[in-house]
């Protein structure tokens, strides 16, 4: 029994799973993405969905889907499925699926009649290229396969419809064809490894319907284009790759690259191993060579306050040094160029936003503890130094130490935390002023370079850092704690947000808190009565004014409900950090039961990873994009924190 697989009962039924989704990436950017059940349900769904950037930033789906048929005794069997508008599904495909697989590669199991056939799908790395072998592991009598591809050449954000403009033009190629519907984007090659007929038979299929869109209060319908199929003979036991791809290929090196490119994935046997893969599809590797942490998919890119956030449990917590090195190179650069008022050369956005540099240092400082002092001392050094002095000299555009140590940020007209959510361009949230996890993290930071001094053998730096730091303690205890033992999640002057939020966590996580024990285990007790759920922590408590749970409906009303009582899993990691070192082994069970409401969701929303929230209330149900980047570090951190404390 295979750890990601679903039988028949589940695949047919499509209630159970059109929910679950399929996300491959190839680690620079593009994606294949879809449901289990190879029906689309998204704009962002296809099977080939690559970055254009001769045209914007978007990505841009090219091809949306295949459709295979099988063909005996003239009797045709479409494997394909098909939402359109009325709420009809065609051609209805899903019922001949026997089992799915996703241990190793996607597999689907088809059986029609006599025959049986199966599917193999892989990203190839680094391409913009996705393979799929089918191979006829049974059948009785001559077998012939025909496949119709399904165009879009659009932007993710868009919709495409019938049209006079799209090209028909197509030129034949090794064993497959290429062609282009609109003039700037690349061409789509698709071949097999074996010897077909491409039939030109142009159609257009129209009114599909795509839920996840209308859910959202989107246009959720669009027209997509077939220009023909590919029709071709099987025999048993015999295999035919596909490859669809912006560039040609060789067709007899087909069957052997799939073959490459299956040995490289590692098992999802088990749920650190999902969370694993996971982590490596966030990768991003760009043309010049730069690495980078996309935030998430299917619509996220780099983000700079995501990625130091997700970077130390992406990289250090599953024994990959040399990646967190690697992506630190074009982060510095970025940085030093915010800081020196440069123009940015970097793919990093939001770099901008005040707490970005807290973070930083956070991040660097788990290195430190992974990697050693040494190691830290002589790579970043000078970055945090930098970094510390730019933010003492008043530098940063929209942060500054008052004289009482805390840092103060405005944030009445911008959104400048992670709570981030907008409409009509004014923050939801307007969080100002004093901001907890501003402060806490700096509290954090300066104690952690003072130990950097001091490890540096510069003792004038080290009392410098240890001033800073004592006067940020003294008051951060007197503006933040409040009489009923939690965190204010903002001061501004005489404005005291009495709101339980979850970023006082942070105060009681990080490796140097300003708070004394007693301190830090009412306010981890408040956050354990009010916030917690299997899923993480809520971004606001059932009790406070504005609970909003359910992160459901048009775009505004999700806008609203964004940080008003959702669930964040990354939140929740910081949590089970606090609880293990307040109360060490004593806690072990307990946050091993929390990791199963997280397993539980590798079942669920997209194979093997995390999505970006959860619902407030019971079930608990995964929304926003479906893989989350700082969610998925932050399981792994916990993972690995667990296994300290068990040893």
């Amino acid at each position: 029994m295979g750890y990601l697989k679903f039988e028949k009962a589940l695949m047919t039924n499509l209630q159970d799973s059109l929910p679950r989704e399929l996300l491959r990436t190839n680690r620079s950017g593009a994606y294949s993405c879809s449901t289990i059940v190879d029906c689309n349900t998204r704009k962002y769904h296809g099977l080939l969905v690559v970055p254009v950037p001769e045209l914007d930033d978007d990505n841009h789906v090219l091809l949306s889907s295949l459709d295979p048929t099988v063909i005996q005794h003239g009797a045709a069997f479409n494997l394909g499925l098909h939402k359109y508008q009325g709420g009809s599904f065609s051609p209805n495909g899903h019922k001949y699926i026997r089992e799915f697989n996703c241990d190793s590669v996607p597999t689907t199991i088809y059986r029609v009649g006599g025959v049986l056939l199966k599917k193999e799908v892989v990203f190839q790395h680094y391409q913009d290229r996705i393979l799929i072998r089918y191979t006829l592991e049974d059948a009785h009598s001559p077998t012939v396969l025909q496949f119709r591809p399904f165009l879009a050449f659009r932007s993710v954000r868009q919709f495409t419809h019938e049209n006079n403009v799209a090209s028909r033009d197509y030129q034949e190629i090794d064993n497959g064809i290429t062609t282009c519907m609109y003039e700037g984007y690349p061409m789509l090659y698709m071949q097999f490894s074996k010897k077909n007929e491409f039939h030109f038979d142009p159609y257009w299929y129209r009114g599909l319907e795509y839920p996840k869109e209308k859910e959202r209060g989107y246009t959720s319908n669009e027209d997509l284009y077939v220009p023909g199929y590919f029709e071709m003979t099987i025999r048993k036991g015999e295999s035919i790759v596909f490859s669809a791809s912006t560039s040609e290929i060789k067709t007899s090196v087909l069957k052997r690259l799939f073959e490459t490119e299956v040995e490289s994935r590692r098992p999802r046997d088990n749920f650190f191993h999902c969370l694993v893969n996971a982590a490596h599809q966030f990768h991003n590797r760009t043309q010049d060579n730069e690495r980078y942490i996309l935030a998430g998919y299917p619509w996220f890119k780099c983000r700079a306050r995501d990625q130091f956030i997700a970077l130390p449990g992406l990289t250090l917590s599953i024994e990959e040094q040399d990646y967190f090195e690697l992506v630190m190179k074009p982060a510095e650069r970025g940085l030093r160029e915010f800081m020196e008022g440069k123009p940015l050369t970097v793919h990093i956005s939001e770099i901008e936003k005040p707490d970005v540099l807290l973070w930083c240092i956070w991040a660097i400082q788990q290195y430190a503890k992974k990697a050693g002092k040494e190691s830290c001392l002589k790579l970043y050094y000078q970055l945090l130094r930098d970094i510390i002095q730019f933010i003492e000299d008043g530098n940063h555009p929209n942060l500054r130490i008052d004289d009482n140590g805390l840092l103060f940020a405005d944030g009445k007209t911008e959104a400048i935390t992670w709570m981030n959510s907008t409409v009509d361009g004014r923050p939801v949230l307007p969080r100002t002023g004093y901001i907890v996890e501003f402060n806490a993290l700096w509290y954090n930071d300066l104690k952690f370079m003072e130990s950097m001094a001091t490890e540096n053998k510069n003792p004038e730096q080290a009392v410098h850092y240890a001033e800073l730091a004592a006067k940020c303690k003294e008051s951060f205890v007197q503006v933040f704690l409040n009489d009923y033992g939690y965190l204010y999640d903002y001061v501004d002057g005489n404005m005291l947000d009495w709101s339980v939020r979850p970023n006082m966590i942070l105060a009681v996580a990080l490796d140097y808190s300003p708070l004394g024990q007693s301190q830090k285990k009412s306010v981890l007790d408040i956050c354990t009565r009010e916030l917690l759920t299997p899923k993480g922590l809520r971004s606001l408590s059932p009790k406070s004014v504005g609970y909003n749970p359910m992160y459901t409906g048009p775009q505004t009303q999700r806008d609203y409900a964004y940080h008003q009582g959702t669930v964040w899993p990354w939140l929740g990691g910081f949590y089970l950090e606090a609880c293990l070192k307040l109360y060490k082994r004593t806690r072990l069970s307990f946050v091993e039961r929390q990791m199963v409401g997280f397993e539980d969701e590798a079942f669920q929303h997209c194979l093997g990873t995390l999505p970006e929230l959860f619902d407030g209330n019971p079930p608990y149900r995964g929304r926003g994009a479906i893989s989350f980047a700082m969610n998925v570090a932050e399981v792994l951190r916990t993972l690995e924190l667990l296994e300290k404390y068990k040893y």
